[in-house]
């Protein structure tokens, strides 16, 4: 009886002191990148302003839900390549449902510290990014080709005239 009692006890204590998002979610999360065309460079910066990551598309990384205590986590990526118009796109987290799974499961140390503290009471809006780039119009020269008469050409250029045997 008194083996009973203790098993209860604790495996009340260890319900009561954990958190339900903890449990059933993450506090970090994989989103997978990629771009059309492929092979251009990303940073990603989080919402202070701060480099995170640098690399090329495609590529997957971790981002954290939260950023600091009952703060969830955002994010922007940017992607450059030359020819192309350069495109910032937000990254956001939103509140995970099983964060009021605590309510039953998890107790107030799940609802007011564990899930806040670690960020587990966010998760990732999208796990897939796949951005198309737009050709910039800057780098876009027109070329003519002109086709002029001998008579008409700047008598500069006679100089620099090559006659062709037939």
């Amino acid at each position: 009886m008194k083996k009973r009692v203790t098993s209860i006890l604790l495996a009340g204590t260890i319900l009561l002191s954990t958190s339900c998002a903890s449990i059933v979610s993450k506090s970090n999360y994989p989103l997978s990148i990629e771009s059309t065309p492929s092979q251009a460079n990303i940073i990603i910066k989080n919402k202070k302003g701060m480099e995170i990551y640098k690399g090329t598309t495609p590529t997957t990384v971790d981002l954290e839900a939260g950023s600091g205590f009952f703060s969830k986590a955002s994010y922007t990526i940017e992607f450059k390549k030359d020819g192309y118009d350069d495109k910032t796109v937000p990254v956001e987290f939103k509140l995970d449902g099983w964060y009021f799974g605590n309510i039953l499961f998890g107790g107030v140390i799940g609802l007011l510290i564990v899930d806040p503290a670690t960020g587990a009471m966010y998760k990732l809006d999208t796990e897939f990014i796949n951005e198309t780039l737009t050709q910039s119009t800057a780098s876009v020269s027109t070329k003519e080709l002109k086709i002029y008469d001998i008579n008409t050409i700047p008598t500069t250029w006679k100089s620099h005239l090559v006659a062709l045997d037939k």
